[in-house]
């Protein structure tokens, strides 16, 4: 059932991926940050309201923490889009924020399939030939680990949305948003540091953002965090597809094998969770 809800999230998530990137190849990673998650805000305000759920401070205390997981998440995943090959870093940090959460599944006592154990080992040995193959690329190489690192971000974001109330609505995602403009606004002004004159990529990419996190939350709530991250996590195909048409992305061999193997343990881990 979760389906539904997790496959227009992960395609909603590859296209804010893609603006989002794009725009941190302009501007300052921090600014395109700033002001995608402002943009984030001001549409999930009336949202909560037309999506009611019971506001509790529990949950957004939650909410909160998910919201500092997710901003670093991001931060980290904007500035890898903008040194390294988005070809490489998307699937790399979708593979690290689905993994985590079954991580924690498994050490919470689950017990999963040969198929997602394969799929593990894919996304390992994905891992370890993204990074090999750009020894000699700094700049890749820096991506790679700024994907692998933004990764982690994003699945404690997954397990914290997880753990808010059923019955929370919205209220989780708009204490984490704003708890996030909050502190990227003190960032800005104490680096002294100005919105550009045309931020439409970035507000393009804040918007699609918060669509596709109220589309995983929904996702979450009629099925498994696992299913659902990693469903989410075939994002990366969109960010994929439009940075090899709009950029004419070309990547190694070595990428490229590191790419496909990274997307099928994506599609492993969808189909055998």
């Amino acid at each position: 059932m979760s389906a539904g809800f997790a496959v227009p999230s992960a395609v909603a998530y590859g296209f804010a991926d893609f603006a989002g990137g794009l725009a941190s190849r302009r501007a300052p990673v921090l600014v395109v940050t700033a002001v995608a998650q402002l943009a984030g805000l001001i549409l999930l305000v009336p949202a909560v309201f037309l999506l009611p759920g019971v506001f509790s401070w529990s949950t957004v205390g939650i909410g909160a923490l998910a919201g500092l997981a997710g901003v670093g998440g991001l931060l980290l995943y904007f500035r890898g889009l903008a040194v390294g090959p988005m070809g490489t870093v998307a699937p790399l940090s979708a593979v690290v924020g689905a993994g985590l959460p079954l991580l924690i599944g498994i050490v919470a006592g689950e017990r999963p399939g040969p198929v997602t154990i394969g799929a593990m080992v894919l996304a390992l040995v994905a891992i370890v030939l993204a990074t090999a193959g750009s020894r000699r690329e700094p700049a890749a190489l820096s991506g790679i680990l700024l994907g692998i690192a933004s990764g982690a971000g994003f699945g404690l974001f997954f397990i914290a949305l997880d753990l808010t109330p059923e019955d929370s609505g919205l209220w989780p995602l708009l204490a984490g948003r704003a708890t996030s403009v909050t502190l990227l606004a003190i960032a800005l002004v104490v680096r002294r540091t100005g919105v550009p004159a045309k931020p439409g990529l970035m507000v393009v990419s804040g918007l699609l953002d918060t669509a596709a996190n109220v589309l995983f939350l929904l996702a979450t709530r009629v099925g498994s965090l696992g299913v659902t991250a990693v469903i989410v996590s075939l994002y990366p195909v969109a960010v994929v597809l439009l940075a090899r048409a709009v950029l004419r992305e070309r990547l190694t061999g070595v990428q490229l094998t590191s790419v496909a193997l990274a997307l099928g343990a994506s599609v492993l881990l969808a189909t055998g969770g």
